[in-house]
């Protein structure tokens, strides 16, 4: 378009203006403006020419890249469907990295492969899985089984050799059932103890053996397979189920590899082979223990026809003795051979049978008596009678017999309770009778038989009775539930609690009785829970009854048949009421307690000092301080006069409430012994104080019976003065020095109680100390060395206090508090704290300064 204009404009240009080079100089000297309007044209056509030149060029490489990205397109169009087909072989020459579809193609053809190749490993692992499970399935008969399952494998697998072993559960061995190799079947018998060669070593480990490498010394090792040919590679895979061995599967291929797949492959089929295994050994115990059973059978019921067989003899043979008496010394060996007969009778019938003559002596005992009284005849014929009674049995044996002594040919009964020689107790029946004037018997003779059962079961039946009769006048109501609901009874009670009487609700369901809709829904709870936990549970609950709402605690009972099978629910609902309220007042009398005992707490805390206040005098120091219960006996006490500190810990008579109302006491006595300007030692101080206590509790009266007094280790300090008088009522004062423990004792009596007789009370003893810097010194109350607790339930002992003191003597007072509170916590465990517990100690610093 750009050449048409520019030829037009040419055209026009030279049609009109005909000039010669002369006109055109002759125009450029005498008119600029004329000569550019002339050849205007001209250069517009130059300018065109050239624009279209450039234009076409331009036109030309765009065709150029669009021919290529049609390409492209068309390639990956291609490539797009190879992949939408299921062909993932393709590929894309010259990538372009700036492609995102084209990216995104290659990324979903990679996913699409690799979830191609899982899906063909799974579909040949379940191929595999089915056919093996097929031929577990056709199989009753462990051998048989063993040779197809190997075989199958090894042809699905394409591995070359094979073997079944089977864990025998009886002799603890692993046996070959099978092999199977070069597509032949072996036979091949084996036997591996557990952790014998490969075999056993599998079964010991319960866990998979692969060998890919087995080098020739390694031929020394026993396994099935390693026998025939030495393989490239082996596996073994144990059959486990329930965490118990089964058997061994063997498999070895040529080369030196065994395929990952192959190995996944046998790993999955060996769990459903030893289910398979396991279930076919069950199958064989329980044919076997089923004809045992079977055979077991036939011999009872062939030993009870001999049984009654023998009876009728025995019947017989009795009938066939008392009608021959008379000829008894013509038959002597008939009579020898029916004494046999009647002997192994006599061994397993369910009596005893004993002859005593008139002396008491044992002339016969029948063998049974072995299985029914635990001791053998031929261990009492001869001797006294009634050795083997307890006093109540044989004295009842004794009148028995001397009543048949009296009366002969008159039978006696009676019932008594045996003790044998085992410890268990058993009840029995003897019937005697004198036949002394009897030729064939001249003797008293017992039959004495096992009737405990029977006992057992009169008990029973008594106390059924008994229950019905409790029940009957119980205050409780009792329904007893069918599991679909049914009542099979109901007290009288039920009636007072529910408005219906018994009559009209027994064998009726509980929703089809009148009961109110919040019964029913209690009764519907309790079959459901009793049916689902099979165990006795409580509960308590509202229930509004005809004489007003009440609390009540129900007790369900699941009631067992013989074969331990839930019959019937028994429930029992007890009023509870009263209880509750009573519990309601007691709740609310302790709370009232407890406030009273949290505030006399605020009290005592209120005056006693803390660590912070005795550490603005003596910086260097710590308290332990772990009251028993909320308020405590143990206290410590503090006191500044003069320059003097006063520090003393106090242990009062028991604690809690009694021991803290004699710490206040002690406190107040203490406080205005010391609050004077007079100079007191620490003894003198405690002899005061024992008086005063003495006069505050009246025990320095005759009649006087209160003996509470108080332990205290006591310590006057003067800082400037460097010295530390200390004195003890049955309590130390331990002094760490340059790491020696120096202990100070205490006088042996305590502060108050009653004196003994007119004796004179001994003065407290004060001891001097002039401490030095670094000095520790250490106090403490009964309760930290009392506390019981370690492995051997001991007290802690004062030696472990100066054990601890001495092993951490370089370190600083403060961390002695850490370790006294850990090492206690430790010490005691679970055990409970048996009092309160008190423990002070410091360390003199900078003594020089101070002075």
């Amino acid at each position: 378009m750009a050449l048409l204009i520019g030829a037009l404009l040419l055209v026009f240009w030279r049609n009109n203006f005909t000039f010669s080079w002369q006109v055109i100089k002759d125009m450029h000297f005498s008119c600029p403006a004329l000569f550019i309007i002339e050849i205007s044209p001209f250069i517009l056509y130059i300018l065109l020419k050239r624009y279209s030149l450039e234009f076409m060029a331009e036109k030309q490489n765009i065709e150029t890249e669009l021919e290529e990205k049609n390409k492209k397109i068309n390639e990956i169009e291609d490539f797009a469907k190879k992949v939408g087909d299921g062909d993932f072989s393709g590929g894309i020459k010259n990538i372009d990295k700036n492609d995102v579809l084209l990216k995104s193609l290659i990324s979903m053809r990679d996913n699409l492969l690799a979830t191609s190749e899982k899906e063909k490993i799974q579909n040949w692992i379940s191929k595999g899985k089915d056919i093996i499970s097929n031929t577990l399935r056709l199989h009753n008969n462990i051998e048989s089984l063993a040779h197809d399952v190997v075989t199958n494998i090894i042809q699905y697998t394409g591995l070359i050799q094979g073997s079944f072993y089977l864990y025998n559960d009886e002799s603890k061995k692993i046996q070959n059932l099978a092999t199977y190799a070069y597509s032949r079947k072996k036979y091949i018998k084996q036997e591996f103890e557990i952790g014998e060669g490969l075999i056993g070593q599998a079964a010991f480990e319960m866990d998979v053996i692969y060998r890919t490498e087995i080098p020739d010394y390694y031929m020394t090792i026993t396994s099935g397979l390693i026998k025939d040919k030495k393989p490239g590679s082996i596996m073994l895979m144990p059959l486990i189920n329930e965490e118990k061995l089964q058997g061994i599967l063997e498999f070895a291929a040529i080369e030196d590899n065994i395929p990952e797949l192959t190995r996944q492959f046998i790993r999955e089929i060996s769990v459903i082979i030893a289910q398979t295994v396991f279930n076919l050994k069950m199958n064989i115990k329980t044919e076997k223990l089923l004809t045992e059973s079977q055979a077991l059978t036939k011999e009872l019921r062939q030993n009870e026809e001999q049984l009654h067989k023998n009876a009728n003899e025995m019947r017989i043979t009795q009938e066939e003795l008392e009608n021959t008496n008379i000829k008894l010394k013509e038959k002597i060996v008939e009579v020898q051979n029916a004494q046999k007969r009647l002997y192994a009778l006599l061994e397993n019938a369910s009596e005893v049978i004993s002859i005593y003559d008139k002396d008491l002596t044992i002339k016969y005992e029948s063998p049974s008596v072995k299985n029914i009284l635990g001791y053998k005849a031929e261990d009492v014929i001869g001797k006294k009678g009634f050795t083997t009674m307890d006093g109540k049995a044989k004295q009842k044996f004794e009148e028995m017999f001397a009543l048949l002594m009296l009366k002969p040919r008159e039978s006696k009964i009676m019932e008594i309770q045996y003790h044998k020689s085992d410890g268990s107790e058993i009840w029995l029946e003897s019937l005697g009778r004198n036949l002394l004037d009897y030729p064939a018997i001249e003797g008293i003779v017992f039959n004495t038989r096992d009737i405990t059962h029977r006992k057992i079961a009169e008990k029973e039946q008594r106390m059924r009775g008994q229950m019905q009769s409790l029940s009957e006048n119980s205050p409780d109501m009792i329904i007893r539930f069918g599991m679909d609901g049914t009542i099979f009874y109901a007290n009288p009670m039920s009636e007072i609690y529910t408005g219906i009487k018994s009559s009209e609700i027994i064998k009726k369901r509980y929703n089809e009785a009148d009961f109110s809709v919040q019964i029913q829904e209690i009764f519907a709870k309790i079959i459901e829970r009793i049916i689902a936990e099979n165990q006795k549970f409580s509960l308590e609950t509202f229930i509004n009854t005809p004489i007003g709402e009440k609390i009540m605690l129900i007790n369900a009972i699941p009631e067992l048949n013989e074969d331990g099978i839930l019959e019937t629910i028994l429930t029992v609902v007890h009023d509870i009421t009263e209880r509750k309220q009573i519990e309601l007042e007691l709740k609310d009398k302790n709370k009232k307690v407890e406030d009273s005992i949290n505030y006399s707490r605020r009290i005592q805390n209120s005056i006693l000092p803390d660590t912070k206040q005795i550490q603005e005098y003596l910086p260097h120091s710590f308290i332990l301080y772990k009251p028993k219960d909320v308020i405590s006996g143990d206290f410590p006490w503090f006191f500044t006069n003069n320059n003097i500190i006063y520090l003393a810990a106090v242990d009062c008579t028991g604690h809690g409430v009694p021991g803290a109302l004699l710490s206040f006491i002690g406190y107040f006595l203490l406080n205005n012994i010391v609050d004077h300007d007079r100079e007191l030692s620490s003894g003198e101080i405690l002899d005061l104080l024992h008086e005063n206590v003495r006069y505050t509790l009246k025990q320095d009266k005759e009649d006087t019976e209160t003996r509470d007094g108080m332990d205290i280790a006591f310590c006057k300090i003067n800082l400037q003065t460097h010295k530390l008088e200390f004195a003890g009522a049955h309590r130390p004062l331990y002094l760490v020095r340059n790491n020696e423990l120096i202990p100070y004792k205490g006088n042996a009596k305590a502060i108050g109680g009653i004196s003994i007789g007119k004796k004179i009370d001994e003065k407290f003893v004060t001891h001097y100390i002039n401490i030095v810097e670094d000095d520790k010194i250490f106090f403490f109350s009964d309760g930290l060395p009392d506390q019981i607790g370690g492995s051997y339930k001991r007290k802690y002992q004062t030696n472990r206090i100066k054990d601890i003191l001495i092993q951490y003597a370089d370190d600083h007072i403060l961390k002695f508090y850490g370790y006294f509170a850990k090492d206690f916590k430790t010490w005691m465990g679970d055990n409970k704290q048996i009092d309160d517990v008190l423990l002070i100690g410091i360390q003199f610093k900078n003594l020089n300064y101070q002075k």
